[in-house]
């Protein structure tokens, strides 16, 4: 068999390119984020598909127009919509590196985001003095279990907050910090979003029926 030669003062023929295209740093954070919101999506569809088939299992138990206080979970909503806000004027402060004002709206939205979890704690441990925990019947585990993972998520949230403010405090608004600042507000918007299904499916729909 004839092996190929190169001519004399001829380049050597390239498969691949000697320069990599240029990637900014972190360029790929956002875009695996909204993979993993995509996953935490599939998550919650399911556990409203699981809680739309055992809403109507009530096992002679209580349902949702008795054990739902629509004045409270309203005002549980309103603490979580006015998280939202706060953190979007702390994106607004961080896109002028005003770091002050960037920590003082995160702060808010960490408190409204604690009094929501104190009401929604209440109500778990008001329905189960009142003798309608988790065990109760199937409607009630799907609503536990629901209405729980939103809380679980809330106080990651919340978590994931202090870890940024002293990450901001210490380090100012850099680029790694604003990308950080980015992904925890598509989370808790996200939060706010499936909240919203929650006490529309959940809270209103049961209370109507």
């Amino acid at each position: 068999m004839a092996e190929a030669t190169i001519p004399p003062g001829a380049e050597a023929p390239m498969f691949y390119e000697l320069d990599e295209h240029h990637h900014d740093a972190g360029s790929s954070t956002m875009l695996g984020f909204w993979m993993y919101l995509m996953s935490d999506c599939l998550i919650f569809a399911m556990l409203f598909a699981c809680y739309g088939v055992y809403s109507g299992s009530l096992a002679g138990g209580p349902g949702p127009h008795e054990l739902f206080d629509l004045k409270l979970v309203a005002v549980n909503t309103a603490m979580l919509l006015l998280s939202s806000i706060t953190y979007g004027f702390a994106m607004i402060s961080a896109g002028e590196q005003n770091k002050g004002a960037t920590l003082g709206w995160l702060a808010a939205t960490g408190l409204f985001g604690l009094a929501f979890l104190g009401i929604e704690l209440y109500e778990f441990s008001h329905l189960i003095h009142e003798g309608a925990g988790p065990w109760t019947s199937a409607f009630l585990s799907g609503f536990f279990t629901l209405v729980g993972t939103h809380g679980l998520h809330v106080t990651f949230g919340i978590l994931w907050l202090v870890v940024l403010m002293v990450q901001v405090s210490r380090g100012g608004l850099i680029p790694a910090n604003q990308r950080r600042l980015q992904c925890l507000s598509l989370f808790w918007h996200f939060l706010d979003v499936v909240w919203i299904g929650v006490f529309t499916f959940v809270y209103l729909l049961g209370v109507l029926r």
